[in-house]
């Protein structure tokens, strides 16, 4: 195969990896000695396999008072967490039901309690006594316990339903979309934001807080709790019955939070408020790994963690378990550009294996092309199996073009989407692949449900006329009958009919062409128009939604092979949510916030490109709000660009053998740079460029796109200079006029 991955990004000045130094390979086997007091826990510790190493045996140990132990990646935290709570019960006899274990997931906590479970000295059932539980779960037991006794919307989806019939009430149906209104009050809960502080300048604003009183109003109505809902309850339970924070402060004397970092401001009143002196707190986190501010989290919790607790001690595990010395080297050198952050280095104990590699594809439909080929050569050479790897993206439509050759390729793979509609399903997306349907098949009425509301009437009244005049007279073009919609203003009259016009137009178009004339004559306008719709989504992620469309319909001549290859990869994803692909050994897709706390053998990094990672949003945070002054929105540029920093160093710490990186060269129409975070961990060395370095740089090489003659007895190339050139299948040779094909050259 021809080569693409080497052994640095493209454009940087050099090809050396970063290294990792290698930790010592001291543990408690010869740290902790015989004739110390505790040595029999290490001892027995030891016989069941777990060999602590200097910082963790200094955390393990600790009794009293504060502690923030920082956990870079793959140091072995859980290791910690479970080994000081039978330190605390061997050790200092502490009684399990004083000791409670928060984490931020039920498997989290079940994996705890197991592990405690087969500690030395104690059992299942010692373990059971210890109170290892989320949040949310060890939060509503105490409301349960107070006569709460609220059904928990657990479902989404339900609770979007409600939220559109709450909007149809108040005459806003399709104005919002519900998911991003439930997120934005999720937000507001969590950063403990008032009712009565919600902003209300704009109209939109005004609408958003009252859409969010009714959406309250239901809740208390109909006797429910949200996810949510149950912190903020506990919250003034706690604020309101002194006698029971006393109770839990007797309860609990011992207290230790998992995953810290990912900890929202809700969160932490209440673990604080649950300690007394000598507040035996016990937190354990990465602020390197702080990549859920869209949900709340704040690393500032760790780094102002000894202002709030000024007794506080604070050890490092530094030494990381899982990756081999260049990927633990490459993750520092990223990392270590933050400024707002605890400094640490990470050592290794792998030795060096595999190189990360690099690549820089033309497109993301190159960039898929590319790993799905070196995915496949790995398997057929029996040195991997599809679960080995994994394919990290930045935003979900950033993994379109990779999602689609897996299906095309039919390889096996599990799709970690979580709640996430399929791309072509995303609000943006669909109504303009309705209009592509309305194309081909005028009387396709759930496309036109699905397309209406772009001629600004109210979907379901909409409807209803058009099936109502149906009966009277049917149509090539139901939708025609719109112009005698009641109310009807001239000026949306003549719409109806240049839409119905529009689509005889692109009929036989091919299907991107199609989808430019959409935006550029109505859809554009529309979504700009339609501001109320994007209360909590950025304009660039609607613009990377549809361009990402036109990319994925550039790759078929006509509209009806495209809607048939939507709906083949519709089926496909119903089911991959059913579960039915599995059971099966397959390679895992999913965002980097998603692979957070995982690992794996093989990982693929794409999108490290300039707008994508960092994301376009980050680089453009300054113009997200009003801001007193300039300094102000520089400040949230700076954090911005820190978080993404911080996902691109989770990424590439996902990885324990083998770590490939890609960078489009060209997205969202444009040439885009490989990512800074690449470029900044492979820094020029200081001083001028002599005449030698320029001379190697040059013998160097670089890969570069170009049009390659077909003919055997011609040598013609041509280099690709722009985004519209790399899309076009063919081009005549100006030499021997044959046809050219898209390839690449060594320069």
């Amino acid at each position: 195969m021809q080569q693409r991955f080497y052994n640095s990004p493209l454009g940087s000045p050099h090809d050396k990896i970063p290294v990792a130094s290698l930790a010592e390979t001291g543990n408690s086997k010869n740290i902790v000695l015989n004739h110390e007091e505790d040595s029999l826990y290490f001892r027995s510790l030891e016989q069941k396999g777990i060999f602590l190493n200097p910082a963790q045996i200094e955390a393990v140990r600790h009794n009293e008072g504060p502690l923030l132990t920082l956990a870079g990646a793959g140091s072995g935290k859980t290791s910690v967490l479970v080994s000081r709570t039978g330190y605390l019960l061997n050790v200092h006899g502490i009684n399990p039901r004083h000791v409670l274990l928060m984490t931020f997931s039920k498997k989290a906590a079940d994996e705890m309690k197991e592990r405690i479970g087969l500690l030395p000295g104690l059992n299942r059932a010692t373990a059971s006594v210890v109170q290892a539980s989320t949040f949310h779960s060890f939060f509503l037991t105490i409301l349960r316990s107070r006569g709460f006794s609220e059904e928990i919307l657990s479902s989404d989806r339900h609770r979007q339903i409600v939220m559109k019939q709450l909007m149809r009430e108040l005459k806003m149906s399709d104005t919002f979309q519900p998911e991003t209104l439930l997120s934005l009050f999720s937000s507001y809960k969590v950063n403990m934001v008032p009712d009565e502080d919600f902003p209300a300048k704009t109209e939109s604003e005004k609408e958003v807080k009252k859409l969010h009183q009714k959406y309250e109003e239901w809740k208390n109505r109909n006797h429910k709790f949200d996810f949510d809902d149950i912190l903020v309850k506990a919250y003034h339970l706690l604020q309101e019955t002194p006698g029971l924070v006393n109770a839990l402060q007797d309860r609990f004397h011992y207290i230790m939070v998992d995953e810290f970092q990912d900890t929202n401001l809700l969160q932490y009143e209440l673990v604080k408020m649950m300690t007394r002196s000598p507040y035996n707190l016990f937190v354990v986190g990465d602020d390197d790994q702080t990549i859920y501010s869209f949900n709340g989290a704040r690393n500032e919790f760790i780094l102002q963690f000894d202002r709030e607790y000024p007794t506080a001690k604070t050890i490092t595990l530094d030494i990381n378990y899982r990756s081999s010395q260049y990927i633990v080297g490459l993750g520092n050198e990223v990392i270590k550009h933050n400024q707002y952050r605890k400094v640490k280095t990470l050592q290794a104990i792998k030795e060096n294996t595999v190189q990360p590699k690099f690549s820089r594809p033309a497109t993301t439909d190159d960039e898929a092309k590319w790993i799905i080929e070196d995915i496949k050569e790995k398997v057929v050479k029996g040195t991997h199996s599809y679960d080995d790897f994994a394919i990290l993206h930045r935003t979900s439509s950033n993994s379109r073009a990779i999602f689609e050759t897996l299906m095309l390729e039919k390889l096996p793979f599990i799709l970690y989407s979580g709640n996430h509609k399929l791309f072509y399903e995303h609000w943006t997306v669909k109504p303009l692949v309705d209009h592509l349907k309305l194309a081909i098949e005028p009387r396709d009425f759930d496309a036109m449900d699905g397309m209406i509301t772009t001629l600004y009437i109210q979907r379901e009244k909409g409807m209803d006329f058009i099936w109502h005049q149906e009966q009277a007279g049917s149509k090539k073009y139901p939708l025609i009958h719109l112009v005698a919609f009641p109310g009807y203003r001239s000026f949306q009259i003549e719409k109806v009919k240049e839409r119905v016009q529009l689509l005889k137009s692109i009929k036989e178009m091919e299907p991107a062409s199609a989808i430019r004339k959409l935006r550029s004559d109505f859809y554009d306008k529309f979504l700009e128009a339609e501001g109320k719709q994007q209360a909590t989504i950025q304009k660039e992620d609607i613009k990377e939604m549809l361009d990402e469309l036109e990319a994925s319909a550039r790759r078929f001549s006509n509209i009806q092979d495209f809607l048939h290859f939507i709906a083949e990869v519709i089926e496909q994803h119903t089911q991959l949510k059913k579960g039915k692909v599995q059971e099966q050994k397959a390679i895992s897709l999913m965002t980097i916030h998603k692979a957070k706390g995982l690992e794996f053998r093989t990982v693929y990094l794409i999108g490290a490109s300039e707008g994508i990672l960092p994301h376009v949003t980050a680089l453009e945070a300054g113009n997200m709000e009003e801001f007193g002054t300039k300094e102000t929105a520089r400040l949230k540029i700076e954090r911005a660009i820190e978080e993404e920093r911080r996902l691109a160093y989770v990424g590439i710490t996902r990885a324990k053998e083998e770590l490939y990186i890609t960078s489009p060269a060209y997205y969202r129409g444009k040439k885009v740079e490989v990512s800074r975070f690449l470029l900044q961990a492979f820094p020029s060395k200081k001083g001028p460029e002599t005449k030698q370095k320029r001379i190697a740089k040059a013998l160097k090489g670089e890969t570069i796109l170009a049009w390659v003659c077909s003919s055997d007895d011609c040598i013609a190339w041509q280099r690709v200079t722009s985004y519209e050139e790399s899309q076009l299948n063919t081009k005549e040779c100006p030499i021997c006029k044959s046809n050219m094909k898209m390839g690449s050259k060594e320069i």
